[in-house]
């Protein structure tokens, strides 16, 4: 068979994720070469990603190698991929799963955190919002670029730290010494799953893909994304949803924060894991029903 071409985005931690995916392809057998590109995502790191107008600002350009047979699969952060993928394309594998947890790198010293003043940064309203409810008064300087570029922006400025999800760093050598694990944030829906994307057409990728699929991060991934599409939350809305497989049963644990931390829904079921495929669809009609509905309708409206 010709060489798998793997689109990706040129990002090191985006690399890092494709070369993932090329040596367990490897490991089945199949010759891969990575087709690096570069999102619009990736090239303006000055707007707030909750302002680019829609969600995919980091898939887009892979979706269009996959049209324009630039590339035969597409590697993603799956937290950045939306809900329903563009016509034509399917996601067709997703690998273990890696660390879910959100942290806070900080400079040493947490005296800040009993303070008003504080000033922890994050270019996720996701984050803000679920830090807001919790430390009302701080400050949340915006933060983009890649995580290299993050970290030296917290170096460089008079904040106290930084929110990053913990596999980035991980995955990249660059976990630092002073961090704290933010074990009472609900990550976003597939944090820490890399996703492999194709052309619904091309049968044959699909069963390639089908062999480095890993099934329980699939219906974890599964249950979390249902949430937030039912929920109609972008990937920039303020959702968390987060779900573990615990012997027969799944468990998922969500949550629809307004923007500002004041209000928020949070809820948590497990049911028999048969019954997993309506799990993140009707917590999430109960999260609507709850409240959610209100608080993003006013995030929409705002």
């Amino acid at each position: 068979m010709k060489t798998l071409r793997i689109g990706t985005r040129d990002s090191a931690l985006a690399v890092w994720q494709a070369a993932t995916v090329a040596r367990a392809l490897e490991a089945k057998g199949y010759k891969t070469e990575l087709v690096e590109v570069k999102s619009a995502g990736d090239l303006d790191l000055s707007t707030p990603l909750s302002q680019f107008g829609s969600t995919g600002v980091f898939t887009k350009i892979l979706d269009e190698a996959l049209y324009q047979d630039k590339a035969d699969i597409a590697v993603h952060s799956l937290k950045d991929y939306p809900t329903q993928a563009p016509e034509g394309i399917v996601m067709a594998a997703v690998l273990e799963r890696g660390p879910v947890e959100d942290i806070l790198v900080h400079k040493g010293n947490l005296d800040f955190l009993d303070h008003a003043a504080g000033k922890v940064a994050t270019g996720s309203i996701r984050r803000i919002a679920q830090w807001k409810a919790r430390y009302p008064e701080h400050d949340n300087p915006g933060l983009r670029g890649n995580v290299q570029t993050r970290l030296q922006k917290l170096a460089d400025n008079d904040w106290h730290g930084a929110i990053f999800a913990k596999a980035g760093l991980e995955r990249l050598n660059l976990l630092p010494e002073h961090y704290e694990i933010l074990d009472w944030m609900i990550p976003a829906p597939a944090q820490g799953i890399v996703g492999i994307t194709c052309l619904e057409s091309k049968g044959e990728f699909q069963e390639i893909l089908h062999e480095i699929n890993h099934a329980n991060t699939a219906l974890r991934a599964k249950v979390e994304r249902d949430f937030l599409r039912t929920v109609e939350g972008g990937c920039s809305a303020p959702v968390g949803a987060y779900a573990e497989i615990e012997e027969n049963q799944i468990r998922l644990q969500a949550g629809v924060f307004s923007l500002d931390g004041k209000e928020k829904v949070r809820l948590e079921n497990a049911v028999p894991l048969s019954a997993a495929s309506e799990l993140g669809i009707s917590m999430a009609q109960e999260a609507l029903k709850r409240g959610a509905a209100a608080i993003l309708e006013k995030i929409k409206h705002d």
